[in-house]
This record gives C-alpha cells, sequence and structure tokens, in this order.
C-alpha cells in the first residue's frame, strides 16, 4: 500500500508520547493514510527479566533470547505494552486495533543465527490480507514485533528491523523510526542528511554507538528496498535524521 506509514515506536518512546505525536497521528490519518504501528518493549523486557533472574545479553545491539527470555518477551509486548499504546491511542480519539490479538500471524519470519541470538528472527514475509484489511478499514494498527516460522516457532525480532521488514514488505512511502533521542547524534547536534557510506563511516569511526547501528542498519534496508522517506526522530513533527542516496552539505 503506497499510502501507508510505517512507525516504529521504541520501549523507552511509548511511555513519552507527546501531544504533537497523537496530532501528526490525526493529520495522517484524516488524510487517509494508513498507519501502522510496530512496538518494541526493550525497557520493560529488561525489568521483566531482571526480576525473574534471567540474563539480559545483546550481542552487536541485539538482545540474546533464550526460550525462558522469549516467554517473558511475548508476554510483556502482548500483555502489557500493545495493550497500554492501543489504549493511549483510543484515548486520542484514534481507531485501533491491536493486530497480534486476533491469534492470527502477522509477521513471518526464520532464525537470524540460532547459534549467537537464539530465538531471534529476520522478517522474510507479511500476512499481507490481513494486515491490508485492518488498515484499509481507517483502523490504526499496532503491531508486536514477533514472528512465526514454517513450524510455527515464535521469534522474537528487533523492533527496527521488524519496522523496516514490513515497511518494504508493504510498499510504504514512509517509515518512521521513533527512539528517544532526536536522530543520529555528533557531538551535541542531529545529523539532518545521512547516505548509507558516511553512516559506515561514522560506525568504523566509532562516533556511532551499538545501539544506533541496528537502528540505521534497518533504516538504510528499508530506503534501499524502495520506501521513499526514511527518517530517525524522536518527534513525528520533527525532521529527526534522515536517509538520502547522496550526501547534502550543510
Amino acid at each position: 500500500m503506497s499510502s501507508t506509514i510505517v512507525i516504529k515506536v521504541g520501549g523507552h518512546a511509548t511511555n513519552q508520547l507527546s501531544p504533537t505525536f497523537y496530532q501528526q497521528l490525526t493529520a495522517w490519518h484524516q488524510a487517509g493514510k494508513h498507519i501502522l504501528i510496530i512496538h518494541g518493549g526493550g525497557p520493560q523486557i529488561s525489568e521483566w527479566s531482571s526480576q525473574l533472574h534471567l540474563p539480559i545479553n545483546q550481542v552487536d545491539g541485539i538482545r540474546v533470547t533464550d526460550s525462558k527470555t522469549l516467554k517473558v518477551t511475548q508476554a510483556v509486548l502482548l500483555g502489557l505494552v500493545q495493550p497500554m499504546l492501543c489504549k493511549q491511542l483510543a484515548d486520542h480519539g484514534l481507531p485501533v486495533m491491536g493486530l497480534n490479538a486476533s491469534g492470527l500471524p502477522v509477521i513471518y519470519g526464520d532464525y537470524l543465527d540460532q547459534a549467537v541470538y537464539g530465538e531471534v528472527g529476520q522478517v522474510i514475509g507479511v500476512n499481507r490480507q490481513y494486515i491490508d484489511d485492518a488498515l484499509s478499514g481507517g483502523r490504526i494498527g499496532v503491531c508486536a514485533p514477533l514472528a512465526v516460522n514454517a513450524s510455527d516457532q515464535l521469534l522474537n525480532v528487533n523492533g527496527d528491523a521488524a519496522a523496516a521488514g514490513v515497511a518494504k514488505l508493504l510498499n510504504a512511502e514512509k517509515l518512521v523510526l521513533l527512539t528517544d533521542v532526536p536522530g543520529v547524534m555528533l557531538a551535541d547536534h542531529v545529523v539532518s542528511h545521512l547516505t548509507q557510506e558516511k553512516a559506515q563511516q561514522l560506525v568504523a569511526q566509532k562516533q556511532i554507538k551499538a545501539g544506533m547501528q541496528p537502528k540505521l542498519a534497518a533504516a538504510f534496508e528499508a530506503f534501499k528496498s524502495g520506501v521513499k522517506e526514511v527518517a530517525i526522530t524522536n518527534e513525528l513533527k520533527q525532521p529527526g535524521t534522515n536517509l538520502v542516496s547522496k550526501q547534502i552539505v550543510m
């Protein structure tokens, strides 16, 4: 759906959504845009994992997920974060549908690298008909980054990678990775426009830290796959960092 906007809302951001977030969603909804929100829940998962004395490990910014952590992840995303986010949207007068609540698969996946990450997946497909039907009905879809593989095994997918993969497969016009920082930061300022080559240089120079690296990798994957606008920001009405094919000299 070329009129689709995919928004990834991180776990930190779900507790910090501003009035302008809802204002922009309302404007897009009234303009007839199809809106799909992919939500994370990293801080909440870490909190519950800590309370249950489960290990909290990351490799290259991706959570290592064993079978117990996967159960916690599922419970937190579907039992806590998604209902809270859906309620917040409804409280602001927006029609909303938690896509995972139906029991139907939304995202199809396969193991990313089971030996390294455990029960972590990558996006290989989406339930296009289900998503299309939900969004075409005028509702804002809310989806957790959980995938199902060919053996019906649930897999935890990095939220940014899930949003980028879904945006690509839906032929979305725009992808926004909403996070707790105003974009890719260098020193104390936001990089307004960024090419993949420049991003790789900054990573090699250790000016872009591990937490931003999987976000950028996902963002550029979507951008290269045809998503016209890709931005990393902390406010829907703020430009943040926009991906470009040619570096713009400011």
